[in-house]
């Protein structure tokens, strides 16, 4: 397999803030890849520059074969608003933006395909409803929809599991095994260990800086990967970095928000 992304030496920082600190590392094509580490490693800074984002303010971003226009983003909950009047198939259409332009009519055959994708995800029935109105569990369906008709041969995932139920985790995980199959790259921020074991063959472990990347049952065997994903697990004998606290501190804040009261509604 070429390597379809290769991260070279990116460094981000938000003013002062040092997110990621010469991060190098590469994703195959046809990977299916799991991004792990404590809460403030940057592994959703990761996705942004590999999406565009973020700028880095040292090292690059390179793309073999795939540009950044050909890839699919599914953002944090936490980190989108959800008040704009927007009904659901309006949400999963934005997904056409571009293959139709910006204020371009949604043709019948691409309501179809909307419709259909979120048939997948069991949100059927609920065409009309307002984004606003949706449980956690059934707007992060939503955002695996958009996701479903932008039909990108590369799809990065930020906690793509968040504020779902067992059930509805299992039906996302089936959908993503699929877009693996059919020989997509897949990039997914993960917390849950588990999870990872199972289902995603390659891991990128992060903490602040790249601690490793390769087959996750080689991650395993090295302990980078552990049930405790904390700093002192991962970097043993150091303390957490300030930026990393931080960063800890502001996705733990947007985890509770998101996960608070958004349980998934059937």
């Amino acid at each position: 397999m070429s390597a379809l992304i290769r991260i070279e030496d990116v460094t981000v920082a938000y003013g002062r803030h040092v997110a990621l600190q010469e991060v190098s590392g590469t994703f195959q094509a046809g990977s299916l890849t799991a991004i792990a580490g404590p809460n403030g490693a940057g592994k959703s800074t990761l996705l942004k520059a590999v999406i565009g984002i973020v700028k880095p303010r040292k090292g690059r971003v390179v793309f073999d074969g795939v540009t950044r226009q050909q890839i699919a983003y599914l953002p944090q909950t936490a980190s989108l608003q959800r008040d704009f009047p927007l009904s659901v198939m309006q949400a999963v259409c934005t997904g056409f933006w571009r293959e139709v332009g910006n204020g371009a009519a949604i043709d019948a055959g691409r309501r179809q395909r909307a419709a259909a994708a979120l048939a997948e995800v069991g949100l059927e029935g609920l065409e009309d409803r307002l984004i606003a109105e949706l449980s956690g569990g059934q707007f992060q369906r939503l955002l695996f929809a958009r996701v479903i008709v932008q039909n990108a041969p590369v799809i990065l995932l930020d906690e793509p599991f968040t504020a779902v139920d067992a059930a509805t985790t299992a039906r996302l995980i089936q959908i993503m095994l699929e877009w693996h199959r059919q020989g997509r790259t897949i990039i997914c921020v993960l917390h849950d260990l588990l999870l990872i074991q199972k289902y995603f063959p390659d891991s990128f472990v992060l903490a602040g800086k790249c601690l490793g990347h390769g087959h996750t049952h080689k991650m395993l065997e090295q302990k980078l990967l552990s049930f405790d994903l904390d700093m002192a697990e991962l970097c043993p004998g150091t303390e957490t970095p300030a930026h990393a606290r931080h960063e800890r501190q502001q996705a733990t804040q947007g985890h509770d928000h998101a996960c608070g009261h958004d349980h998934d509604a059937h």
